[in-house]
């Protein structure tokens, strides 16, 4: 039968006696069309080297724009593949039998070629049982199940890529090793986990790399890796596969952490910006590294007595112009200041002289950056769907949903991974009352009740208690510090006790009432005596940290310096006081850069701070003020040691508002200082303190002392205890107190018996 051409074709009649003809759907096609389409959730499926009935072996590779292909044996045999429909090529093996070491050949029409070990001939690079822990939430090393690994797998070098994406329909690797072509490395979904993996043999440490992700509904979206080591320079932001070689040389300091309890030792720390703490002039006003970081900084904290640094942020963050609190890599030191194995330098450094060292960590909220977490897989994966719960009104940001187990694990395991594998000592949690509360910031309607029909984050409690617990029992020795400003409740009480675990909490009453306090003419203080005095009423409802921190130094608030009142003298006068004031009371301490040097100008985060002011006199007398005070600190157990208990402090006067002297005792054991503090610019001789029973006295500090650039008014180095009975003690001493000082005594010998 024939036709002409552009005539239709006739109809065939069908026979109505017979059946019809029976369809034979091959089911490769359907595999072929998935492929194609950059849609196949299981590539292993299709490609890579499978058997077949009857015995031998058949390997598929695809590559949409390769001319021909070859599957190259390990005995040197070289087998040409048949090309299939849209890139498929296809070879029988009849004698082979699996496993089968073999690598893949493909030339091009431009008579280029491609050849590498075949990724679809290797089984997976995680277990069943890493799967359900990251299922249910539980994956303490999630960074290495997780991520770009540097392996040996089955005998081969390369890289194992897994990533969470569950609601994606495809998720590729891509990067420079394949043209950041999408088609050529799709990765296969593990089961119902919404993990995707895939090991690509031959990669190499530094490889830059992103995962194309097809979305449900078939946009192609490009995204960092949330588990990432190693980024590009911002603002570029591709990940990069990363293996360390750093050797550690803190091992003494690694044994003796894990025996330590920091809650009875001195505990000063030191809060850094990297990005302004000091910068190379002449090269373009940059920063310092990681490594050149490490000297001066070291030498520094030294001289200053510091036994801690506090980092504000170091994960990677898009925005260069910041304080770096908008995370886009929470397992990525930034490249800024070098390479991960720089900072584990850096880290090495200070515990090898002694110094802890204190990362922020930004567990509250992530940035909207496409690249990113923010609908990572095309849904709101990482953060809430709706904006009540889901986005930060302070900060334009998106919140975290803490009610997911895979959300959590990420934060949990993230806080394992700074200690584990930087040797991290401690974590400030940033912003843990915006995590705490579903109404922060938020007015009626604005926002969505817990299933009790409470304001609190149930999510966001189980995360914070488990991440304390976490620590607790995976890095002994290591401590997490709690931001949070309001009166929540057992912050740093054992969640085994219904608390939240943390080791500490920042004090934010004491610091904003004893700031308002400094900051009015002393003329009026004796009307607010109470902002002094209040904190000690809840001091040791926790275990709390006492911060002069970066918050109160920008924005209008003006430098530490400049909120005192008064002329210069009385400036610096009443910031020696502050700080005696701080060092001296319980809590553990902290003090931000540029404290020593005292600005008139607010921190700027994209300036070096001002070292030439170390050259004025008045600077080189706090400096010194705060080397001695410092030293002071951290030989006397009773300004340290029994933080957590109240019989470590004691009133000795909190009443004299009309004159602004308080004092007060410390003691530890037989260990004993006496606190006077004249917090007005008045002299007061004669001025009569009770104290516990000793032969005598000894002046062990005066911040009015003219090394400090203080007035050096004239005190009573070794006051005579008399037997006068006052402020409920049977013994007292005469003092001079000098204008707006702070004195501290200590017991010059023990009292004799009887």
């Amino acid at each position: 039968m024939s036709w002409t051409a552009g005539e239709a074709p006739p109809r065939r009649m069908m026979d109505v006696t017979k059946s019809p003809p029976t369809v034979v759907l091959n089911p490769l096609d359907a595999e072929r069309r998935l492929l194609r389409d950059g849609d196949h959730p299981e590539p292993h499926r299709l490609l890579g080297i499978h058997p077949i009935d009857g015995g031998g072996a058949v390997v598929r590779a695809f590559h949409p724009d390769a001319a021909t292909a070859s599957c190259l044996l390990p005995g040197g045999q070289r087998v040409t593949m048949t090309p299939g429909q849209e890139g498929l090529f296809e070879a029988v093996l009849p004698q082979a039998s699996l496993p089968l070491a073999y690598r893949l050949r493909f030339e091009f029409p431009s008579g280029a070629s491609w050849e590498r070990d075949d990724p679809y001939r290797f089984l997976p690079t995680l277990g069943e049982i890493d799967l359900h822990l990251i299922g249910e939430g539980t994956h303490r090393r999630l960074w290495e199940r997780l991520g770009a690994r540097r392996m040996l797998h089955e005998g081969t070098d390369g890289v194992a890529f897994a990533v969470w994406a569950p609601n994606a329909r495809r998720v590729s690797v891509v990067g420079e090793f394949c043209g950041w072509d999408g088609r050529l490395l799709p990765m296969r979904r593990l089961g119902a986990s919404g993990v995707f993996e895939l090991f690509v043999p031959g990669l190499k440490h530094g490889d830059l790399y992103k995962f194309e992700i097809k979305t449900a509904d078939g946009r192609v979206i490009l995204k960092a890796d949330p588990m990432s080591r190693w980024c590009e320079m911002p603002p570029r932001t591709a990940s990069r596969v990363h293996e360390s070689a750093y050797a550690w040389s803190d091992e003494a300091w690694m044994r003796s952490r894990a025996a330590r309890d920091v809650t009875r030792e001195p505990m000063l720390i030191y809060e850094l910006h990297l990005n302004s703490w000091r910068r190379v002039a002449g090269e373009h006003n940059r920063p310092l590294s990681y490594r050149e970081l490490a000297a001066p900084l070291i030498e520094h904290l030294k001289r200053l007595r510091m036994t801690h640094v506090e980092l504000m942020p170091v994960a990677e963050h898009p925005f260069i112009h910041s304080w770096g609190y908008q995370v886009t890599g929470y397992y990525a030191p930034t490249s800024r200041y070098g390479t991960p194995d720089d900072f584990r330098y850096f880290v090495d450094e200070c515990h090898r002289n002694g110094i802890g060292v204190i990362l922020d960590w930004v567990p509250a909220h992530f940035p909207r950056d496409d690249f990113a977490l923010r609908r990572f897989d095309g849904t709101a994966l990482y953060e809430h769907e709706d904006a009540r719960l889901g986005e930060h009104p302070d900060w334009g940001t998106l919140i975290f949903n803490y009610d997911r187990h895979e959300v959590r694990n990420f934060l949990l395991a993230n806080a394992l991974y700074w200690l584990k594998e930087f040797h991290v000592d401690g974590l400030r949690v940033d912003a843990v009352a915006s995590m705490l509360y579903l109404d922060y910031s938020r007015r009626d309607g604005e926002w969505i009740p817990n299933i009790y029909g409470g304001k609190e984050n149930l999510g966001a409690i189980r995360l914070l208690r488990a991440v304390n617990e976490a620590v607790r029992e995976e890095c002994p020795g290591c401590f997490t510090i709690a931001e949070e400003s309001t009166g929540w409740s057992g912050v740093t009480r054992p969640a085994s006790q219904h608390g939240l675990g943390f080791t500490f909490k920042w004090n934010m009453g004491w610091m904003h009432d004893t700031l308002a306090y400094f900051s009015r003419d002393p003329v009026h203080r004796r009307f607010h005596h109470n902002d002094l005095t209040f904190a000690m009423l809840y001091e040791h409802s926790e275990r709390f940290l006492n911060p002069l921190s970066h918050d109160e130094v920008v924005h209008g608030k003006r430098s530490l310096l400049e909120k005192m009142p008064g002329d210069l003298w009385q400036k610096f006068a009443n910031l020696r006081t502050l700080l005696a004031y701080q060092y001296t009371r319980p809590g553990k301490k902290l003090v931000f850069m540029g404290t020593e040097l005292a600005p008139h100008q607010e921190w700027y985060c994209d300036a070096g701070l001002d070292w030439a002011l170390g050259e004025d006199p008045w600077r080189r007398g706090l400096l010194r003020f705060m080397q001695d005070i410092g030293a002071m600190y951290a030989v006397r157990p009773c300004l340290w040691y029994g933080d957590p208990d109240p019989s470590t402090f004691a009133w000795i006067d909190c009443h004299d508002r009309e004159q602004s002297v308080l004092s007060y005792l410390r003691r530890q054991g037989s260990d004993l200082l006496v606190v006077v503090l004249n917090l007005t610019p008045v002299p007061r001789d004669g001025y009569r303190v009770g104290v516990p029973p000793s032969a005598g006295y000894v002046q062990v500090l005066s911040s009015d002392d003219a090394a400090y650039a203080g007035s050096g008014y004239p005190c009573v180095p070794r006051p005579t205890v008399e037997a006068v009975a006052w402020h409920g003690f049977h013994q007292s001493v005469v003092l001079n107190l000098p204008p707006l000082a702070a004195l501290v005594l200590a017991p010059d010998e023990p009292a004799r018996p009887g």
